[in-house]
């Protein structure tokens, strides 16, 4: 890949093929940054923010197999470039809750009052953030198959690390041990990933991320072969500083306390995660107050057979049949 814009460090120069039914655009953050955004679903729907993984960005979309389901649901559905991904800018030092400032200028910005919140993997902290400080705005959060904080008031290293596939493991490793050392590795491991999903989008993690037989399954799909790889080119459109900032967050304090989330919340979680273990979905469902629990039978990928029980309880449907509450 080139460097389109002559940074130091290596980049992706962006997906090759855009999201043609994604309506794209950027805003201002309150420090002057940019944040790129795109929108699934009627304009006039009822809007949902969806925080994407680690690594990821903003496009997302419905299911390939069923284009329909937003419109059918009524939902708007906004996706963004967290910091450093994509067209957003880096935001150095950036804690888990500095992404409520983001979220709050993308649904002012558009002039959205109410709105529902989710996110996957890496998003999942993130969205927890947003339920937490803006109770008056979120109607509902859905975390789904999202880390629990790591070290004081969380889990121990340990813990933690638990059941991670080595990739992970690697990952976090190089984390605690700082920048200096975390780049370079995940540099290399961007760079091989989308040298592997020009070829075959189902081998985009390598042989380092082990993952559950219903993932590897998932990613074989052909119909989600397009999107993974342009979600891959385009989280490193500018290099790997969103990758990085997101694995050093992950294990530093988030800046705000899943106690304080009083909104309508479901946590769901892989049974067979190899990558986020079940062991950090059962936390958050003890830790987070009143919550609904979702136990999949599968792993990391299994919502994507799940999406429309997802997507209607967050626009104020009933709880899938499967959710537990305490």
């Amino acid at each position: 890949m080139t460097n389109p814009d002559n940074r130091p460090g290596w980049v992706s120069g962006g997906a090759s093929e855009p999201d043609a039914d994604a309506r794209e655009y950027t805003v201002k953050a309150t420090d002057g940054r940019t944040i790129g955004v795109a929108e699934y679903g009627p304009s006039d729907g009822f809007p949902i923010v969806n925080i994407h993984g680690t690594p990821g960005s903003r496009y997302g979309g419905p299911p390939p197999e069923r284009p329909d389901l937003y419109e059918r649901l009524g939902v708007r559905v906004i996706g963004f470039d967290r910091s450093g991904y994509g067209l957003s800018s880096r935001q150095p030092g950036r804690r888990v809750v500095d992404a409520v400032d983001d979220v709050r200028c993308i649904v002012d910005s558009a002039g959205i009052g109410k709105f529902a919140v989710t996110g996957g993997s890496g998003g999942g902290p993130h969205c927890l953030a947003v339920a937490a400080l803006m109770p008056e705005q979120v109607t509902r959060v859905a975390c789904v198959v999202g880390v629990a904080p790591f070290g004081d008031g969380g889990m121990t290293k340990d813990e933690w690390l638990a059941g991670m596939t080595k990739g992970n493991v690697d990952e976090f490793t190089w984390s605690l041990a700082g920048e200096e050392t975390l780049r370079p590795n995940l540099e290399r491991l961007a760079q091989e990933s989308l040298a592997r999903v020009l070829v075959d989008p189902a081998t985009a993690l390598g042989d380092e991320y082990e993952l559950a037989d219903a993932d590897q399954a998932i990613m074989a799909r052909p119909a989600y072969q397009t999107r993974i790889r342009r979600t891959l080119e385009e989280s490193h459109r500018h290099g790997v500083d969103g990758w990085i900032d997101d694995d050093l967050v992950f294990v530093r304090p988030w800046g705000f306390s899943v106690a304080d989330i009083s909104i309508p919340s479901m946590i769901w979680f892989g049974t067979d995660d190899t990558l986020v273990p079940a062991a950090h979905g059962e936390w958050l469902a003890r830790n987070v107050p009143g919550t609904a629990v979702v136990r999949m039978t599968g792993g990391h990928m299994e919502l994507a057979n799940r999406v429309e029980d997802l997507v209607g309880w967050l626009a104020g449907g009933t709880l899938p049949a499967d959710a537990k509450t305490s």
